[in-house]
């Protein structure tokens, strides 16, 4: 308090708030320019595709569908974020809008963070459209490089309709005929300069993000209205929750947990997410479960190597899969259902309910093993999000996990590398107002100014005293709730409202209140002017004005000649010498002279 660092601050924020608001703008403008393909629905095609969907669709998957299908039927380019639990049918969201794009002879990409996940999202395309004449190609490293080139040529042909892959597919050499929508799957895997790619050609094409747990940034933005969003938070029927524990690393728990779920019939993934250490933690599991038949997967291993793992353990060959994160995303092993997180502290809120999502993907129960280093300290925020992670074990948990992580460790950039960067420093709500009010100011055509970062409310004193007294709102946190609301209204029917609530609850305005109401209801009156502060006494009543004010001099002359009382009082200063005792009527002078000047 006191310092000048919340201005630097704002200012610092401001900078960069202006390149994120050209950087929108332009993307946005972009967007809305551009005539999308106005896909058409041929019925009789999509409901003989529907029925090749094994199961019922539940209520919320439904209405992310219809939202998909409308904005693909839109004029402009679709951009919509489909945040479902995992194991929830997003694919068949996805499935859908690709069979719709394609029956419109465009082409579609589907990206994917890692191999593993193209291996399986190829696998389950190839089933839903076997009886169909549309050709599936995948881009990933089980693939050769001789392969993938002709992949490539055949896709700038146009003899491929869809094409599943990594970031491979964002390179400069990647072509398309003719494309018309990007499936994006788990985003928030993607890295920044994947994803400045992406913004490229989400200009004019449809573009459908699926994910478990939002990132921040990617959430801030849908409920910011910036992106559609559909959220699908019902379980599939009989869909069991998974039960999560968080213990101190212990050969006991891992063996009575292993054991546990080998006695029902079922697998285990260990995870342990240090290749170097891999081995030794291998011969450690060995003489602790001799029973088990254990398998390595890491992403150093050759593909081959690591396709052929992955196989044995879908196929039952081997009942422990030693791992690190390369299973993060999508691989759907029904009889896995007991997962074992090493070191759980070092992992993120979104990585540890998308791991947790790995089992559970049956009606069997399953459990979720969190373990911790019984030696090292673990800090406050881990300890926040292992109590999220298990306060939030219920199905369609991956929402709400991503708001926590909104609150734990900030929304980051919109656009941009750093996670938490300027809305850390001065708080998400003003750095909105602040990006709202700048984007305002580009579209018309103003230039920045530093100086004055973000005076959303002008300094307003009316030489009265203007509070909620303690006498009327007794609750400190009720009287702060209501000051932040009133200095959010925009208008005067917000104020009315909520002036009327207030007289409903805590009975008829005192004159401090009355006054605070008048106040505010003068800042709503002149927020279109130019005025910095207003400071109107009994006796005087002084305007100042920013420096690039739009005020008409011919009507400021004519004022100041005809009106004795009013005069300059320095450049950017107007006073009027006039006695006027009663608060309201000051406040209808204030604004009957901003009228006559502008």
């Amino acid at each position: 308090l006191g310092s000048k660092a919340w201005d630097k601050a704002k200012r610092k924020a401001l900078k960069q708030i202006h390149d994120t608001a050209a950087e929108l703008l332009s993307l946005y403008a972009k967007r809305s320019l551009q005539k999308g393909n106005s896909q058409t629905i041929k019925l009789n095609d999509y409901e003989s595709f529907i029925e090749g969907f094994p199961f019922e669709e539940t209520a919320d998957q439904l209405e992310a569908i219809e939202s998909v299908i409308k904005d693909l039927e839109a004029p402009r380019p679709m951009d919509r974020l489909v945040c479902g639990d995992v194991g929830f049918g997003k694919t068949e969201v996805a499935l859908r809008a690709a069979f719709i794009s394609v029956m419109n002879s465009k082409q579609v990409v589907v990206l994917v963070p890692t191999t593993l996940l193209a291996e399986q999202h190829f696998n389950t395309f190839i089933d839903r459209f076997a009886k169909w004449p549309i050709k599936i190609e995948e881009i990933s490293r089980f693939k050769t490089k001789k392969q993938q080139k002709e992949s490539l040529i055949r896709l700038e042909e146009g003899k491929v309709d869809v094409i599943i892959g990594t970031h491979r597919l964002l390179q400069s050499d990647v072509k398309f005929k003719d494309l018309g929508l990007v499936i994006i799957d788990e985003e928030h895997r993607f890295g920044v300069r994947q994803k400045e790619n992406l913004k490229e050609f989400r200009a004019n094409v449809d573009v459908l993000t699926l994910t478990a747990t939002p990132i921040p940034r990617t959430l801030s933005m849908a409920m910011e209205g910036l992106r559609e969003f559909s959220i699908i938070a019902t379980p599939p029927q009989k869909r069991l929750s998974i039960k999560t524990f968080v213990y101190e690393f212990s050969l006991g728990t891992i063996r009575e947990a292993v054991l546990r779920e080998f006695n029902r019939g079922g697998q285990v993934y260990f995870l342990h997410n240090e290749v170097n250490t891999i081995k030794s933690m291998y011969e450690r599991l060995s003489k602790l479960i001799p029973e088990a038949k254990i398998g390595i997967a890491h992403g150093q291993l050759r593909e081959k190597e690591l396709e052929h793992i992955m196989q044995d353990f879908n196929q039952q060959r081997i009942n422990i899969l030693l791992c690190t994160t390369i299973i993060e995303n999508g691989i759907d092993i029904p009889t896995a259902n007991t997962i074992i997180i090493n070191r759980a502290d070092k992992f993120g809120l979104g990585q540890l309910h998308q791991l947790r999502g790995r089992v559970g993907r049956s009606h069997h129960q399953a459990y979720a093993y969190l373990l911790l280093d019984q030696d090292k300290k673990i800090s406050s925020q881990a300890k926040k999000r292992l109590e999220a992670i298990q306060l939030l074990e219920d199905l369609g948990a991956g929402y709400y996990l991503a708001i926590h992580d909104l609150e734990i460790r900030g929304a980051g950039e919109l656009l941009g590398d750093n996670q938490s960067g300027q809305i850390h420093e001065i708080g998400f709500n003003l750095y909105i107002d602040m990006l709202n009010k700048t984007v305002n100011q580009i579209k018309l055509g103003k230039k920045l100014d530093i100086d004055t970062p973000l005076n959303k409310n002008k300094e307003i004193n009316l030489h009265a005293s203007a509070i909620l007294p303690e006498s009327y709102c007794r609750n400190i946190n009720e009287r702060l709730i209501i000051y932040k609301r009133l200095s959010d209204c925009e208008n005067t029917e917000k104020l009315n409202e909520l002036t009327e609530e207030l007289i409903d609850r805590f009975g008829v305005l005192p004159d401090q209140a009355k006054n605070l109401i008048i106040t505010h209801q003068l800042r709503v009156d002149i927020d279109k002017y130019d005025v910095i502060k207003v400071d109107a006494s009994s006796s005087s009543i002084e305007l100042t004005f920013q420096s690039d004010a739009n005020i008409d001099p011919v009507k400021l002359i004519d004022l100041i000649q005809s009106d004795k009382t009013i005069k300059m009082n320095g450049p950017n200063k107007i006073k009027a010498m006039i006695s006027i005792e009663k608060l309201k009527e000051r406040s209808a002078y204030i604004k009957k002279l901003l009228k006559d000047m502008v």
